[in-house]
């Protein structure tokens, strides 16, 4: 059982012993193996982690943030999949079985999350020479999302160009990806990745929308940024683009953690998310797991930004004839401005 103990400073620690150990990595055990995605992995790690427990690794890891975080390196020995994690909570987690994402009270709070960070979208702006931007931090379900996602997007489309900032992006929903890269993508719906299942072997094809809310950004230059942090929906993102020629990537090769999955509750004080999908791009019949998504123009992360806000004013620049209209040739000067005063910098 969990135990607290008072220490000299009036602090409570929470320490575990060999009796929680041992139910957490039986619990885990039977999850990967009954959910994890590549059953032969799930069997390999099942015994590692076993195999650690009976010869006394965990005895001495009585706190419980320095046992998920060990069992976590214990998890990804096998192939190195950085989905596979498992969770401490000081607080006791609710009873269930299943998939936390399956229960009504946690999905309803994980929605409040979401809202009070605008879903994930975290800024939108017009910058000086018509250039759009949006930070992008995660990707919530549209059903919760949908209308401000739209909101954005209509935004940004009347903009010359385009950054998405993904660099602090970590992950998301799946459909969020395909309504995002809808807007992105033309009018005709575009494959973007198959997910296969573990459950009953199915598999889902993710397509982008005949039809949006608003408008479409059009063939406009699209720049995407990315980090070591960009990780899963985030990558996905990106690398929809990327395959389907519709951006450049500027910045650092992502994480490379390309399998979908949920989280379960393995203990009253920790649960673990397991992979459960495989996503497969139908252009390249591969992902990014492990690899990561390659940026087109490699750049510190720091510098992704000014590095793209140059190509995207550059391209507006060059985009405007001699010839054009006034308007246009009023926005060629302020983005002549704007490159100036970023190069003077």
């Amino acid at each position: 059982m969990i135990t607290v103990e008072e220490n000299e400073m009036n602090t409570v620690p929470i320490s575990i012993n060999p009796a929680d150990q041992a139910a957490v990595i039986q619990n885990l055990s039977e999850k990967l193996k009954a959910n994890y995605i590549f059953p032969d992995i799930a069997e390999r790690i099942s015994e590692l982690i076993q195999n650690c427990l009976a010869d006394g690794e965990y005895a001495q890891l009585t706190d419980g943030e320095l046992f998920a975080k060990t069992l976590t390196g214990h998890l990804r020995q096998v192939n190195q999949d950085k989905h596979l994690r498992v969770f401490y909570h000081p607080e006791p987690l609710p009873e269930l079985d299943g998939p936390l994402r399956e229960n009504p009270e946690i999905v309803a709070e994980w929605r409040q999350v979401d809202s009070l960070h605008n879903f994930g979208l975290y800024k939108v702006e017009r910058l000086a020479g018509n250039v759009g931007y949006l930070d992008i931090r995660w990707f919530a379900p549209p059903k919760w999302a949908g209308d401000t996602a739209a909101a954005a997007m209509n935004f940004l489309a009347n903009a010359s160009a385009l950054i998405v900032d993904l660099r602090k992006n970590g992950g998301g929903h799946p459909s969020m990806v395909a309504f995002l890269c809808s807007y992105l993508l033309g009018d005709e719906p575009v494959h973007l990745t198959t997910f296969h299942w573990r459950a009953e072997e199915s598999s889902l094809q993710s397509w982008t929308l005949p039809y949006v809310p608003g408008m479409r950004f059009g063939g406009k230059p699209i720049y995407v940024l990315s980090s070591k942090d960009t990780f899963s929906g985030g990558e996905e993102f990106a690398y929809n683009l990327q395959t389907n020629k519709r951006a450049t990537l500027v910045g650092e090769t992502t994480g490379g953690a390309a399998n979908p999955g949920g989280v379960h509750r393995l203990h009253p004080h920790f649960d673990a998310f397991i992979p459960d999908g495989r996503p497969v791009n139908p252009i390249t019949r591969t992902n990014w797991e492990g690899s990561g998504v390659i940026p087109d123009v490699e750049a510190d992360p720091e510098q992704a930004f000014q590095v793209a806000y140059r190509m995207a004013l550059q391209a507006i620049i060059e985009s405007v004839a001699e010839t054009a209209s006034m308007p246009f040739r009023d926005l060629k000067k302020e983005a002549q401005t704007a490159l100036d005063e970023l190069e003077s910098k």
